[in-house]
């Protein structure tokens, strides 16, 4: 079941607001990229509108370019910052999403990293790992806006 389905209450909201800590990489008028807390693999980061939308259907025509620009800046920034050979790219609408603000997952994947179909094992970061990571992804992306 998805929660925070009122932009009050939503765990996005707050991280978008500042209100909620995140490990911020992107940070745009509309879109906002942060480390996901319970990563795929480390370097897993969600995209996201920073106006409350709960789902792709319910996404308006004006925010459907800056958050599908984000998603592929974030995509070619995982490779250039992590080393990975390519990336994931998906988004769950309802049925998954556990939390009920429209998010784009971008993980980053290597050819034998393990992962199968949709069975997503969760790693850890360990402490200040994550600031780590977030520094590196928002260099790659510095850069690749330059």
């Amino acid at each position: 079941m998805a929660r925070g389905g009122s932009a009050d209450t939503c765990t996005f909201c707050r991280i978008a607001s500042g209100e909620e800590q995140g490990y911020v990489v992107l940070d745009l008028p509309d879109v906002l990229a942060f480390l996901d807390t319970r990563p795929v693999f480390k370097g897993h980061v969600l995209v996201v509108p920073r106006r409350h939308v709960v789902t792709l259907t319910d996404l308006p025509d004006e925010l459907v370019q800056p958050l599908f620009t984000a998603a592929r800046s974030v995509a070619s920034a995982v490779k250039e910052a992590l080393g990975a050979q390519g990336s994931f790219v998906a988004m769950n609408n309802t049925v998954s999403q556990s939390v009920a603000h429209l998010h784009v997952h971008v993980v980053p994947r290597t050819k034998g990293d393990g992962l199968r179909g949709f069975f997503w094992p969760r790693v850890k970061y360990a402490d200040g790992e994550a600031e780590t990571y977030a520094a590196r992804l928002r260099e790659a992306l510095a850069t690749l806006e330059a």
